[in-house]
């Protein structure tokens, strides 16, 4: 069964930086595109970033733009999304997606992991 494993979730202080990881079992991600997604209590969930089979990064969310970056790391088979400047409307669950395709879209994913908590606040 294809799993992939959100961690790097908790509480943060306005201003402060997370590291969340996505991690892949069964699967290579080096082979999928695979993007960063969020659901705050109340909303529906919204992209923020994917990074492609390539390589190439696309951005869904303004609101993160200068902020999160993402990573991908072929040895680990691990996907990053590095967030800094963190801020209380970042208060989600962080959700990582998996899409068989050279090509990023911020929704239908094949592969989904369970979410990892994030709350900023003082």
């Amino acid at each position: 069964q294809t799993q992939l494993v959100e961690s790097g979730g908790g509480l943060v202080q306005p201003g402060g930086s997370l590291r969340l990881s996505c991690a892949a079992s069964t699967l290579t991600l080096a082979d999928y595109s695979t993007g960063w997604f969020r659901q705050a209590p109340g909303k529906e969930r919204e992209g923020i970033l994917c990074i492609s089979r390539s390589g190439t990064v696309s951005n869904y969310s303004d609101s993160v733009k200068g902020r999160f970056t993402i990573s991908r790391d072929d040895a680990r088979n691990t996907v990053y999304l590095h967030m800094n400047n963190l801020k209380p409307e970042d208060t989600a669950t962080y959700y990582c997606g998996t899409l068989r395709s050279w090509f990023c879209r911020d929704r239908g994913m094949d592969f989904w992991g369970k979410g990892t908590l994030v709350t900023v606040s003082s």
